[in-house]
């Protein structure tokens, strides 16, 4: 989790706070070899002069995501409430910058996580984040 993430979810309160102060949350040991979705997304040009705040709301869905989909050690029900707020965070921020682009493309790449789980097939939803975060950063290839 990075330090923005967990400043915004202690700022919010409640159980986001205290999932920003659980240590079984961060990913010890995780060391990136390539940049996150998030980062990859912020990287671009159409997220110039927001970088920052492209990368935190999209951090937000992508923890949304993981809460979602059990990669977290927290109780099931409450991770599924937990992602919820999570996506609901990062899709309302993304609306007020007014990115109607990227909320389109996150509704896919949203979807196309959802059955990459259902079939049991994680790397389509690597993919599909990958794919989803250049759309965001660099907007349709022509």
């Amino acid at each position: 989790m990075s330090d923005g993430l967990r400043a915004a979810l202690r700022a919010h309160g409640g159980l986001l706070a205290e999932l920003a102060e659980d240590p079984a949350y961060d990913r010890p040991g995780e060391a990136a070899t390539a940049p996150t979705p998030p980062q990859l997304a912020a990287s671009g040009p159409r997220a110039a002069g927001r970088e920052a705040e492209y990368e935190l709301l999209l951090e937000m869905i992508v923890e949304g995501t993981r809460l979602h989909y059990a990669e977290l050690q927290v109780e099931p029900d409450v991770a599924l409430l937990l992602g919820d707020q999570l996506y609901a965070l990062g899709l309302a921020r993304l609306a007020a910058i007014g990115d109607l682009q990227a909320v389109a493309a996150l509704g896919d790449v949203i979807s196309r996580v959802a059955q990459a789980h259902a079939e049991a097939r994680p790397e389509l939803a690597d993919r599909a984040w990958a794919e989803g975060a250049r759309l965001i950063g660099w907007g349709e290839v022509s």
